[in-house]
């Protein structure tokens, strides 16, 4: 079995539930704190040394031989170990993997770096339990302010200042790193592909250009808790109504914009069989080629479910809980990934609909972004795959491109 190989099958059963077989990893629940000593574990066998930095990211370190001092310029790779509720295997996970396969074929080669190598695993990435993503990288980067992160709740009403106690961490100091533009020379994210563009062209892997601008979207609608069998229709104020109504809007404005649209997450109170509803908590995730065309698709959104709202005598409150501008992966970075890879033949250039922390971090540090080939095009479900052989040519790929940098 190849490095890669023996890595991904020591992480399979963690996490995964055994009805859905979908895997569910939320921050600082137990799944995750096992993947953290396990990223531990495999840093220490490699002689690289972890930190976990104030904002509970992960960090394993390769120093060069004779390096005096703090690490500056680093080539820096990986990706989360976090998922979405029921999510698939590859999403994040395979971009740390990678990442341990890389350094054993670096080092199989016998290269020795003349910078500093990192392996980084960035806390809660998809936001699954607080509802934010990218906590981590939106700390470290300052897009995320502490007092509001550490306020966030989960469906339980536990805080992340909460979670992150309970888990040992202290929260004093989480926040904006200071070090990141120095210590950070380019960050190089290798993911599984959230799409089939690879498989239909017959490519097992890529480079990214851009990644769309998205955000998520929180819909309170409020009406009035009442008995579902003794309330006449027209005295209801269902909030339900409203609600269903503005996930077929969405999806209609979605089509017109040439965007997306999703109404994924959905809470509603009191949540009983026989009894009308008194509030729906909706999550609204929507994303566009452009920042002028995502705006008014979400505009519109709004305005159609208002336009519900008052028809069926219902409140609504919208709320921004976070959008992420569109991110074009420079050009310098990009441009060296395709040169190391250019024994490859014809490696394909490709934006994503999909958020990243490569996405985060560009606003202060160079980014650039692997894919490997998603034969199935799923992706946050238990049936997301990607072929045994395209994840070691993606490991290989990654040590070709570490290779190149580490040695320039």
């Amino acid at each position: 079995m190849t490095s890669f190989d023996t890595l991904w099958s020591t992480i399979l059963d963690v996490g995964q539930h055994r009805n859905t077989r979908g895997y569910r990893r939320f921050a600082w629940g137990d799944a995750d704190l096992t993947l953290r000593e396990w990223f531990r574990d495999n840093a220490s066998k490699r002689g690289m040394d972890v930190e976990e930095d104030r904002n509970g990211n992960l960090w394993a370190w390769w120093m060069p031989t004779g390096w005096v001092g703090e690490p500056t310029g680093a080539f820096v790779t990986g990706s989360h170990l976090d998922s979405v509720p029921d999510g698939g295997a590859y999403d994040g996970p395979l971009g740390v993997v990678s990442a341990f396969a890389a350094i054993d074929i670096v080092r199989e080669r016998g290269i020795e770096p003349t910078i500093p190598i990192a392996i980084t695993a960035f806390s809660d990435e998809e936001g699954a339990r607080f509802g934010v993503a990218c906590v981590g990288s939106q700390l470290t980067t300052g897009a995320l302010k502490p007092e509001r992160a550490l306020a966030l709740r989960d469906v339980d009403g536990i805080t992340l200042a909460e979670a992150m106690s309970k888990a040992g961490r202290s929260t004093t100091h989480i926040g904006t790193d200071d070090t990141l533009e120095s210590k950070v020379g380019v960050y190089v994210e290798l993911h599984v592909e959230q799409g089939r563009a690879l498989d239909l062209v017959d490519k097992p892997i890529a480079v990214a250009s851009s990644i769309w601008p998205h955000g998520r979207w929180e819909f309170t609608f409020s009406g009035e808790a009442n008995h579902a069998g003794a309330t006449r229709l027209v005295d209801r104020r269902d909030p339900m109504l409203a609600f269903a109504s503005s996930v077929h809007s969405a999806r209609t404005a979605a089509t017109a914009h040439g965007a997306v649209a999703t109404f994924g997450k959905v809470h509603v109170l009191p949540n009983g069989a026989n009894a009308i509803p008194s509030e729906i908590k909706a999550w609204l995730d929507a994303r566009a080629a452009d920042e002028e065309t995502l705006t008014k698709l979400v505009e519109q959104i709004e305005a159609d479910a208002r336009t519900h709202s008052t028809s069926d005598r219902i409140a609504l409150e919208v709320f921004a809980e976070s959008i992420t501008p569109i991110v074009e992966f420079p050009s310098e970075p990009r441009e060296k990934l395709k040169r190391a890879l250019a024994h490859l033949g014809d490696v394909p250039v490709l934006p994503t609909a999909a958020g990243h922390d490569a996405g985060i971090l560009s606003a202060k540090v160079p980014t650039a972004m692997l894919f490997v080939r998603n034969p199935t095009g799923v992706s946050h479900s238990p049936d997301e795959f990607a072929e045994a052989t395209d994840c070691n040519i993606g490991a290989e790929a990654l040590a070709d491109v570490m290779a190149d940098w580490v040695t320039d």
